[in-house]
């Protein structure tokens, strides 16, 4: 009998380290040992095909299975275990092959084993003197990273997600262009500031006119073609027709890899307006940056982002890295640093004995900043950008694969657009809707039966696709293949199984 499931001891967390210095390590070890077996079986089941990706239940029935009480006096280590084995036993298994649901998918082992040392360091980004090497790490990831983006120089930092990644490019566009916004506020801006982005762009976006003082009316959407692409035409068309309202355009979003369609917006011709009328041109490439790392797939969907003034880019969607894991960079060194930096004097003092640049916690407007870069690290080690430009190019083909297998069975899928990235767009048709030319009126069905067939997707637990609508259609499917894990056969078992799910709907 171990020493956790002993009637003797009934060991609970004052039996560990550090409350038990005298005979808590072996009981210690024994207690991280069994939550490791737990994690590998996890490991092992998110990798088994025959293991269902969710086992799914309603909200008031799952409440029912779990014990989620919070005791008054502590419960048995033992009890510890089980309760991660419960945890894990109806958590969606992200990682699943034929999970397919959302931008971040997978579960690369070594991002995993970074961030299990992670935790374990558990320390805070804000300053060189508490996270020496992990604040070394972050400089040269992030060097290389502004590199391949093409950047000479500049700055950038590890933020939580790329809503922030977009926010702080939108402070440091106002602050370039007002600088004395940071102080005296509104009084110091001569008119309304406005803000330009296309009709297809990550909510996050709108969220920034919102949280900063613009109002979202002051966020202009432009619209796009049919592709989900912002149009260049109307952009500048937009921009005089505030400019001749007395407004002050300034800062322009152009999306590479939408949410949705994985659109990606014209770089090079949106950077030559943004150059005309002097406007901050941001690229939000948290979804399609990845490609910045492959030779077959970067141009022409990322050409011309070297032009841009920011570029925000998370390796936890295309690249695989462990959530979160998302970058914001500038080409203008000094910018995050202007706008962001408060000086608190019991964490930035300037008379250490180190050189203070690397206390990089007064660059954002966070003051505790979890440790997203070793896993990163790590992984990068281990992949090598050859690695990664490979994976991306697998991912890319195997989206081409997927959209070769719709065109091949005409009469069960309808493809609703060629893709530029792995979103994979398209309605299943049921056997009854099969001999009935497409139509609105077809589409509107379809629409209907979409997240019909989803819930039956969810009971089943045998995949996970996404789906929504977007303003010129109804419902539709999103596949999404950023996973390591999948091959073209779990393309196969996709087509094959919402079939068999949705055939008499």
């Amino acid at each position: 009998m171990s020493l956790l499931e002993s009637d003797r001891r009934n060991c609970n967390v004052v039996d560990l380290l550090p409350y038990n210095t005298q005979q808590g390590v072996p009981i210690t070890r024994e207690f991280l040992l069994k939550l490791i077996e737990v994690l590998l079986e996890f490991v092992r089941q998110t990798n088994d095909r025959n293991c269902k990706v969710l086992d799914f239940h309603h909200p008031a029935d799952m409440r029912r299975l779990l014990d989620l009480d919070l005791p008054d006096r502590p419960v048995t280590l033992q009890q510890l275990i089980d309760d991660c084995c419960l945890t894990l036993k109806y958590q969606v298994k992200t990682g699943h092959p034929r999970f397919f649901n959302q931008l971040s998918c997978g579960l690369d082992l070594v991002s995993m084993a970074g961030e299990w040392l992670t935790a374990t360091a558990n320390t805070n980004m804000f300053t060189y003197e508490i996270a020496p090497v992990f604040i070394l790490m972050e400089h040269v990831v992030m060097e290389k990273m502004r590199e391949i983006i093409g950047f000479q120089g500049g700055d950038s930092i590890l933020a939580p997600g790329g809503s922030i990644s977009n926010l702080y490019a939108f402070l440091a566009a106002r602050h370039r262009m007002f600088p004395d916004y940071k102080q005296k506020g509104l009084s110091c801006i001569p008119g309304q500031l406005v803000m330009y982005t296309s009709d297809q762009c990550h909510y996050s976006v709108k969220s920034c006119a919102a949280v900063c003082g613009l109002g979202v009316d002051n966020c202009v959407e432009v619209p796009s073609d049919e592709r989900g692409r912002m149009i260049p035409s109307e952009l500048e068309r937009l921009i005089l027709e505030r400019k001749a309202k007395g407004h002050i355009p300034f800062f322009v979003n152009a999306t590479a890899g939408t949410t949705v369609l994985g659109a990606f917006d014209p770089i090079e011709p949106i950077a030559d307006i943004c150059q005309k009328y002097n406007l901050w041109l941001h690229v939000d490439a948290a979804w399609g940056g990845g490609l910045l790392l492959s030779r077959k797939y970067r141009h022409p969907r990322l050409s011309g982002i070297e032009r841009s003034d920011s570029v925000t880019w998370n390796p936890h969607k295309l690249m695989g890295a462990l959530l979160q894991c998302s970058t914001i960079h500038f080409k203008q060194d000094g910018l995050l640093i202007s706008c962001n930096q408060m000086s608190a004097e019991y964490l930035f003092m300037q008379d250490k004995l180190y050189d203070v640049q690397y206390d990089t916690g007064d660059k954002v407007i966070q003051c505790g900043r979890h440790n997203d870069i070793f896993k990163l690290w790590l992984q990068w080690r281990a992949k090598g950008t050859e690695g990664f430009e490979k994976h991306m190019d697998t991912l890319m083909e195997l989206s081409e694969y997927m959209v070769k297998r719709i065109k091949s069975m005409p009469d069960k899928y309808y493809l609703i657009l060629e893709p530029e990235m792995v979103n994979v767009s398209f309605w299943y048709v049921p056997t009854r809707l099969r001999s009935i030319p497409h139509s609105p009126e077809r589409a509107k069905l379809l629409g209907q039966i979409t997240p019909v067939l989803k819930g039956r997707m969810m009971t089943a637990g045998t995949l996970m696709v996404g789906y929504q609508p977007d303003d010129a259609r109804p419902n539709f499917f999103r596949n999404i293949i950023s996973s390591a894990a999948v091959v073209e056969a779990d393309i196969d078992f996709l087509l094959t199984e919402l079939d068999r799910l949705g055939h008499d709907l």
